[in-house]
Parts: C-alpha cells; structure tokens; sequence
C-alpha cells in the first residue's frame, strides 16, 4: 500500500532539510559569486549568503532579486510594530533579510491587504534571495 504524505507535511520537510543544512554549505556573495572558503554553489542549496551592510536588528530589502540593486533598510527605532509600512512610491522589492529578531510579513500590496500575496519571515535571520512576488509594503509583529 503506498502512502502519500499531505503537501504541508512534505512541505515542512523540505523546509527542516533547509534549516539544518549547514549555513557554510554553497555559501555565496550577495552577487551570486561563490565564496572561496567554501564549496560551490549547488542547485536548491538556500544557504544564506554574506551579506555585508544589513546588520542584526535590521530589515533589508533589495530592489532586484539576489540581493542586487539598491537596498532599503529598517530598523524598530523608526517604524511602529504592527503597523503597514508601504516602501516608497513606486517601489518594490525582490529580496530580503530579516534580522530584526521579529516575525516580518512582506506584501504584494502596498496596503498590507491580504487579498494579494503575503508571506511572514521568522525574526531569527531570515534570507530570501527571490521573493515570490515583488514587495511592496510589510509589518513587523510583536512576537
């Protein structure tokens, strides 16, 4: 008798096989280029790259997917939790780290509205290389 597993429980295993790969394993620079310290790059590895400028306690968004082009970042002292923050007129973003220490969720509206696409980022340093649609507004929650 063959078993199918239900797509949340195979989802979550592929997310804990992503969790415990070692952070160095096909670890890269923010521009894609393989760190010389450690192996290449290998299809599906989503190690979290080097990413010089976006410090503990920050969010940082990139405007081009890979962490190129040009980066916003937030911190708590100048936004309110819990509250939307829409990215500046016309912007977007196809990237981001999380290292607020603070769930994140990223919209695909500039309005925060769930009735587009949203994703929550755990606080604990999060590295998303290529968000699923462009940001355009996000929250940063209490706990």
């Amino acid at each position: 008798m063959r078993t199918t597993l239900p797509a949340t429980v195979s989802a979550a295993a592929a997310l804990a096989a992503v969790i415990l790969t070692p952070a160095h394993a096909g670890a890269t620079t923010p521009a894609g280029q393989a760190d010389s310290t450690t192996p290449a790059k290998h299809a599906g590895a989503a190690a979290p790259p080097t990413l010089a400028g976006c410090g503990p306690g920050e969010l940082c968004l990139w405007e081009k997917a890979d962490f190129r082009g040009a980066r916003q970042t937030y911190d708590l002292s100048g936004i309110d939790i819990e509250s939307c923050v829409a990215l500046p007129e016309g912007g977007s973003a196809e990237a981001l780290a999380n290292r607020t220490g603070r769930p994140v969720t990223t919209y695909q509206s500039a309005e925060c509205a769930e009735t587009g696409e949203f994703d929550t980022y755990p606080g604990g340093g999060t590295w998303t290389p290529e968000s699923p649609y462009r940001v355009r507004a996000f929250k940063v929650w209490e706990s």
